[in-house]
């Protein structure tokens, strides 16, 4: 035997010791050996291209199979071959049911802090281990500011007093943060608020300025058939959600109400969860546009190794900002998925558990 195959059986024992069932994993281990995860989260922001998405997305996949235990062994069960793996179709989703089950963290660095889903009363919760919150808030910042442009342009307003009323929400880290990016003295949380919220609107109108209000829908409802005020220069943002306050309604039902109440032709909508830290907007009819390091699949009902770019099925979800955690996720929800990174929701799956984001059938 030469010393390249003996090279070879020594580092193919190595990989089964620590876990590797194949030479193909211990390949794609060595292949990363070297991964610059710095060059990685600089480049995910700027991808221009779905061939530049395709190759990142090929290469998450390789350090994350390298360095999550548990999307590691998720793979090996599906007996996947690595090898084999050249376009973000043939990656395993890992089911976001695993964020409840499980920890999952790519690399050794420990959480700095922890998302936590809503859930329903007495249901487990979704935990997103955040390991890097630099690069948690570098993603929805440059998020917003590749739909709406820099969040100094506007008075950002939170109306989201269910969420403001329990710890872990991504959404409140994230409008906290573009509350204090907008430098405006009206920007803020206003909870139940509708008093003073209505008369900070009335005085943005008058002066012309630019503002977002973003809220659940619930409270957008009970802001409107209280005060109805007239929006013109500010821009509606239902994150979805009436968790039981009322009755349930499709979002072109809400959009419409809230239309009419605000006298403004578009309602915009956000598309994020706990599980990621990349979010998809809205701005017409619920068609959904991702950004730069985010794409939405879909999966056949039945087979959920079968996915494809475009069509109707179950939705897939690369968020390449996942790089610490898992960048591969099956989701609950239903909805299409069109060319050129739009997409709709439609509904979620049979017995997927109610969540506080997103629920409504369009």
């Amino acid at each position: 035997m030469n010393t390249s195959s003996l090279r070879k059986d020594k580092n193919l024992k190595e990989c089964i010791r620590q876990g590797h069932n194949s030479y193909a994993s211990f390949f794609y281990i060595c292949s990363m050996k070297n991964f610059d995860i710095k060059n990685y989260t600089d480049r995910i922001f700027k991808i221009r291209n779905e061939e530049e998405f395709y190759e990142m997305s090929v290469e998450a996949f390789k350090y994350q199979y390298q360095n999550n235990k548990t999307y590691r062994e998720f793979c090996d069960l599906l007996n996947i071959n690595t090898s084999n793996i050249d376009h973000p179709t043939k990656i395993p989703f890992i089911p976001i049911d695993f964020f409840k089950t499980h920890k999952l963290i790519s690399g050794l660095d420990n959480a700095e802090m922890i998302l936590k889903s809503s859930g329903t009363s007495g249901s487990e919760i979704s935990k997103h281990f955040v390991t890097d919150i630099k690069l948690y808030e570098q993603s929805f910042i440059n998020n917003f500011d590749f739909f709406y442009g820099n969040p100094n342009k506007y008075a950002i307003l939170g109306l989201l007093p269910s969420y403001l009323e329990r710890t872990g929400s991504s959404l409140i880290y994230m409008v906290s943060k573009l509350c204090e990016l907008s430098k405006n003295s009206m920007s803020g949380f206003y909870l139940n608020n509708y008093d003073d919220l209505n008369t900070h609107i009335i005085q943005l109108e008058k002066s012309h300025s630019k503002y977002i209000l973003i809220g659940v829908s619930y409270a957008l409802l009970d802001l409107a058939e209280k005060y109805s005020p007239k929006i013109q220069n500010g821009i509606v943002m239902e994150t979805g959600g009436m968790k039981g306050r009322r009755q349930e309604l499709t979002k072109e039902e809400l959009h419409k109400i809230l239309a009419q109440s605000f006298s403004t032709q578009n309602i915009h909508s956000e598309y994020g969860m706990t599980e990621l830290l990349s979010q998809a907007y809205s701005k017409n009819k619920g068609l959904f546009r991702s950004p730069p390091q985010m794409r939405t699949y879909i999966r056949e009902h039945n087979d959920p190794l079968s996915v494809k770019k475009i069509g109707t099925g179950a939705i897939n979800i690369i968020d390449l900002a996942n790089i610490n955690s898992c960048c591969f996720i099956a989701t609950s929800d239903l909805g299409i998925v069109y060319k050129d990174n739009k997409f709709s929701i439609s509904g979620r799956l049979d017995n997927a558990d109610i969540r506080g984001c997103n629920l409504m059938v369009y």
